[in-house]
């Protein structure tokens, strides 16, 4: 990871840092597990060098943005590069404090404590992901307040105070304009740093390309267009965000080298996700536009 982030051009000095950080705090081996192993990494320098100086300069920080700017790969990459367990908190309007912190249960005949992810994360000192929070009511966040500003304490009601540890770190995620997502409070907004995910860019999401999957050149260059030219449609509001998806593009490109016509792939990973027939003529008239109807396996792949 050290060699890419450095051909990414992210500063030598700051990975300096990152090792320093490493080597302070040390892992439990029975925590190895939660470290995430990087399916995709982050390409984008400017944002890596953000999100890094923030972490180590002991901020939280907030990423926001559209969809497909890769916003959860960023928060599992970070993870990864400071070698930290992940906890992984998907918020919705039903959370509540007792899902982040935890609740009472029965063990060994008393009422204990059974820990939420954001209790572990605070104990073991690892990042904690709030996944979508603008679903979550503020009300429920803000149980958590005083863990992400400089007092940096989780009262747990009826227990004891937890201090957190040094090396904990807060991600949140927002996509905005999504359907029941809501304004974020200035108090809840203000203990995080805010990095705006910019949309990837032409020779990052061919390098994308290139490295996950063994399209060819020519391919790789088709396919970087069908992606961007969906997502300006998107930006542009000639279609919703649905079919602007790059994990599924790449779930499709898996299927059309095992062998399945790149239509029908399309359509598993891009095309069928919305479901607005006028919308789906306009994803397919934009595929008809790039990739002739026969197109064969052969073609596409070294």
């Amino acid at each position: 990871m050290r060699e890419f982030l450095l051909s990414q051009g992210v500063s030598q000095e700051l990975l300096d840092e990152v090792r320093e950080f490493k080597e302070k705090y040390s892992l439990s081996d029975n925590l190895l597990y939660r470290i995430p192993k990087i399916k995709y990494k982050y390409y984008g320098k400017n944002t890596l060098e953000k999100a890094i100086a923030a972490i180590l300069s002991g901020n939280n920080i907030l990423l926001s943005g559209p969809k497909a700017t890769g916003k959860n790969v960023l928060a599992e990459n970070l993870a990864y590069i400071f070698g930290r367990p992940l906890w992984t908190i998907s918020l919705n309007i039903s959370s509540d404090p007792s899902s982040l912190i935890g609740s009472d249960t029965f063990k060994n005949n008393e009422v204990t404590l059974k820990k939420g992810p954001v209790y572990e994360a605070s104990e073991y000192g690892g990042f904690a992901i709030f996944d979508e929070i603008n679903m979550a009511k503020n009300e429920a966040l803000s149980v958590v307040h005083s863990a992400l500003d400089y007092r940096r304490v989780i009262d747990v009601s009826g227990y004891d105070r937890l201090k957190i540890h040094d090396a904990t770190r807060f991600i949140a995620t927002m996509n905005y304009g999504y359907i029941g997502t809501r304004d974020l409070n200035e108090a809840l907004v203000s203990r995080f740093l805010v990095i705006d995910m910019p949309t990837i860019s032409e020779s990052d999401l061919a390098k994308l390309f290139e490295e996950n999957t063994n399209l060819n050149k020519k391919s790789i260059d088709s396919f970087v267009k069908l992606f961007l030219d969906l997502q300006e449609k998107s930006l542009n509001s000639e279609i919703s965000s649905k079919a602007v998806d790059l994990r599924g593009l790449l779930s499709s490109i898996e299927l059309m080298e095992r062998g399945l016509s790149l239509r029908n792939s399309i359509a598993l990973g891009i095309t069928d996700k919305t479901f607005d027939a006028y919308e789906k003529e306009i994803v397919s008239d934009v595929i008809d536009t790039l990739f002739v109807k026969d197109v064969s396996r052969s073609d596409l792949f070294d």
